[in-house]
């Protein structure tokens, strides 16, 4: 077999995506015929092959020939492609250093060249990155839009969905979310119709549900994951990506509270970012374990998957503040998150983070802290428009207003919460929307309907396997028992009991004199008691104390 058909035989199994024949076809000819057997353009597509094989030594062996290829014949421009490739290949595996050389080496060429190149663009995608780097998004911002520019004037559809990736990753950033995932969509539509090469695509289709997750919009999430699963199945040999993918799948899993499934992606994910040495992504991937393993009871494991997370620099937060609640640390919780919040400005990354901050600083007793941060979800979510974001913001303020005594304004944030999680077909949420639901409906007296909301929830939770939750709400159920008093009444009662005034009570609990007078009411009449010496009897008679 001659060369020529060994070199279209290549390309075939290019085309068709067998990345495994391609790459060997390509290197026994490399190894038959000799060093010069290969042409920049058969070293770019050896180089490609060995990069979705997962193969990254042989990549680069490949790239760097190409390289003196293209400098010895005089192709300048050729010879950038192919900097810009090693600078791409070696940052991604964490080699800042050597990429950051490479990227300077394809600078220096540029110089000379035209202004209006298209392989400029290519390095512009360097500098987004090193904005981003720097934490300086008004100016990733205008060198995404450079992109943009630069791939329509030149007809380039990878540098176009890479630009418009950017683009829209820091419109989110910057709050403009619906702005931001229309130009992520755009960027979609040239990695369905295959107008991308494999690792543009493979980039953009990670990059476009990343964008989602951060801003719940599982909707948009579960679709292009879906895209990506076969995407990903299409190429048996595809070893980058598919690590990302199998994140991916598990958020998905773990939203539908698919936990063994779920946590099975996630192992996955670790071991097939181990393969491909992407030491930070395998810290998601952990990170995102450890809370279903919290979630489900397991602290120990997850606390343990929280610690691998850190040791590849990912912070698990905030399900590590949760954790923390959890196993009774509370203050280190509510330390945890004030630095978070203070350390996150963005309205993306802050929205991921202000959920468990209210939680925290309300078993923190940090009330206004908590009314506060439940605000600024809410306002988020309302610019954002996500579902996710909008049901989640709804939980907070409800958890809020029932910690400030305030059924009538809980009530409506509940039953929204509800009703978006049931839209998402997140039982696990729904569920704990329902506790609140039944909370704020025992609050105003309808125990009834509380007790068939905290009971719907409390048989959720057990088939659902998260502990937790089912024994924090058979807590609420059964403290029901005690003369048909609320928590709330029952907290009213003990420090009644011990002598406390209305006006003590109202400084202990936080509440409005007015308030502690209408507990009083409900608590004399629950128990068929004429006074406070009555009912503090009663509390003493029945271990109430």
């Amino acid at each position: 077999m001659g060369i020529v058909d060994d070199l279209q035989r290549a390309r075939s199994a290019f085309e068709r995506r067998d990345w495994a024949v391609a790459y060997e076809r390509l290197t026994a000819v490399d190894r038959e015929q000799g060093a010069t057997a290969l042409g920049p353009d058969e070293l770019g597509t050896l180089a490609t092959a060995a990069f979705l094989l997962g193969d990254t030594d042989a990549c680069i062996r490949a790239l760097q020939r190409g390289y003196r290829q293209q400098i010895e014949a005089g192709d300048v421009l050729g010879a950038i492609r192919f900097a810009f490739w090693l600078a791409r290949v070696l940052n991604g595996r964490g080699e800042g250093a050597v990429g950051n050389g490479w990227a300077a080496r394809a600078e220096r060429l540029l110089v000379d060249q035209p202004e209006d190149v298209v392989e400029r663009g290519y390095l512009r995608i360097h500098d987004f990155f090193r904005c981003l780097d720097d934490g300086d998004f008004p100016g990733a911002l205008a060198v995404g839009e450079d992109i943009v520019a630069i791939a329509r004037r030149h007809g380039d559809p990878d540098l176009l969905a890479q630009g418009l990736v950017c683009k829209g990753r820091l419109l989110l950033y910057s709050g403009r979310v619906p702005e931001g995932l229309a130009l992520m969509d755009e960027a979609m539509v040239g990695v369905a119709a295959g107008e991308l090469s494999p690792i543009f695509a493979g980039t953009v289709y990670c990059a476009m549900i990343e964008g989602c997750q951060e801003v719940l919009d599982f909707g948009r999430a579960s679709a292009w994951t879906a895209a990506l699963t076969r995407w990903c199945d299409s190429q048996p040999d595809l070893v980058p990506f598919t690590g990302q993918c199998a994140v991916h799948r598990g958020q998905i899993l773990r939203l539908h509270a698919a936990y063994p499934e779920a946590l099975a992606e996630f192992e996955d994910a670790c071991r097939r970012y181990e393969a491909s040495g992407s030491d930070v992504a395998a810290g998601l991937a952990l990170g995102e374990r450890g809370d279903v393993l919290r979630i489900r009871g397991d602290f120990t494991a997850a606390d343990a998957s929280y610690d691998e997370a850190a040791g590849f620099g990912y912070e698990a937060q905030p399900g590590r503040a949760l954790l923390m609640v959890a196993r009774g640390r509370v203050p280190g919780a509510v330390a945890a998150v004030r630095r978070l919040l203070a350390e996150t400005g963005d309205p993306v990354h802050r929205s991921r983070l202000l959920a468990g901050a209210v939680e925290v600083l309300l078993a923190g007793g940090e009330l206004s802290d908590a009314d506060d941060a439940a605000v600024q979800l809410s306002t988020i979510a309302e610019s954002f428009g996500c579902v996710g974001l909008r049901a989640s913001a709804a939980y907070c303020l409800a958890l809020v207003a029932l910690a400030q005594d305030d059924p009538d304004r809980a009530l409506p944030h509940a039953r929204t919460a509800a009703r978006l999680w049931g839209e998402l077909r997140a039982p696990y949420e729904l569920a704990r929307a329902k506790v609140l639901v039944g909370r704020a409906v025992r609050l105003l007296g309808d125990d009834d309907s509380a007790t068939a909301e905290l009971a719907a929830a409390c048989r959720s939770f057990a088939e659902l396997g998260t502990e937790p939750a089912r024994q924090g709400v058979e807590r609420l159920i059964g403290r029901s028992t005690a003369g048909g008093l609320t928590g709330r009444e029952l907290d009213v009662l003990r420090l009644v009991a011990v002598g406390n005034s209305n006006a003590e009570i109202a400084e202990r609990l936080v509440l409005s004199d007015k308030t502690v007078a209408r507990h009083l009411t409900n608590i004399f009449a629950k128990l068929d008691v004429p006074s406070r010496t009555a009912a503090a009897a009663y509390a003493r008679d029945h271990d109430l104390l």
